[in-house]
């Protein structure tokens, strides 16, 4: 199974090699893909200082910061248009492990459509997070569920694999969320194009080099955004995952 593994970075220098280092540990056969926005902290050049020797390793660099949505989905074209059968999206930041790959790729190679490291199913955990962040992102979570009917517990995970043909059954050109709503937004359109979605739990690591993206622009945009597809979307979209339910082979 071609798999691209996606890491979206902006100023990510702190972190970046430590990732790609743990990468190539795993027992996971990937390609790596990383989408650079604008970084003036020399986050490209560690990784270019890399690619020469690595066949696996490339790297796209953009010229202003266009938001994770926008990286994520310039990655799938890139990945589709390659051929691969699976792509996987990775925090730069170390707030994902790597060593879990391997089981979150086996669950993608026995044909389910989506894969997600969950913080908040048994088993999954929160480290470094002050009281107040973690309470905003359950909140956020728990939220975005009955407001989209998501069953699921980590709508916003940012660790998770897709099958190709599972990106191909969304429809990629409609996406519009640039924050880490974009998150909540693939996730709501996967469940609506009927794909199989599981979570497996992980541990998230708060960052110990570099600086957080989150702000108070990107928790509103998430907000006012579920909001909307809960008034307006929510209708056509759930009539058409109805009627795929209807026709869809047995």
């Amino acid at each position: 199974m071609r798999t691209l593994v996606v890491v979206p970075t902006h100023n990510e220098a702190d972190n970046i090699a430590e990732l790609l280092d743990r990468l190539a540990r795993t027992e996971a056969d990937v390609d790596v893909l990383v989408v650079d926005d604008a970084s003036g902290d020399g986050t490209p050049d560690a990784v270019l200082a890399r690619v020469a020797d690595d066949p696996r390793l490339r790297l796209v660099q953009r010229a202003d910061k266009r938001g994770l949505g926008d990286a994520y989905l310039h990655a799938f074209s890139i990945a589709l248009h390659d051929g691969y059968d699976a792509v996987v999206q990775i925090d730069a930041d170390l707030s994902h492990a790597p060593e879990v790959l391997p089981t979150m790729l086996d669950l993608t190679a026995r044909g389910i459509d989506v894969v997600m490291g969950s913080r908040y199913v048994p088993g999954g955990a929160v480290v470094g997070w002050p009281r107040r962040r973690t309470w905003l992102s359950r909140w956020g979570n728990r939220y975005a569920a009955i407001a989209l009917g998501l069953a699921l517990n980590d709508a916003t995970a940012g660790y998770r694999v897709y099958r190709s043909d599972a990106l191909r059954r969304i429809d990629l050109g409609s996406v519009r969320a640039e924050g880490y709503v974009f998150q909540v937004e693939m996730t709501y359109r996967a469940v609506l194009a009927g794909c199989s979605v599981v979570e497996v739990p992980i541990t998230f690591r708060d960052r110990v080099a570099g600086s957080s993206k989150m702000s108070g622009g990107i928790v509103r945009e998430a907000f006012a955004r579920v909001t909307w597809w809960s008034l307006t979307d929510a209708v056509s979209l759930r009539r058409r995952r109805r009627a795929y339910q209807r026709h869809r082979p047995t």
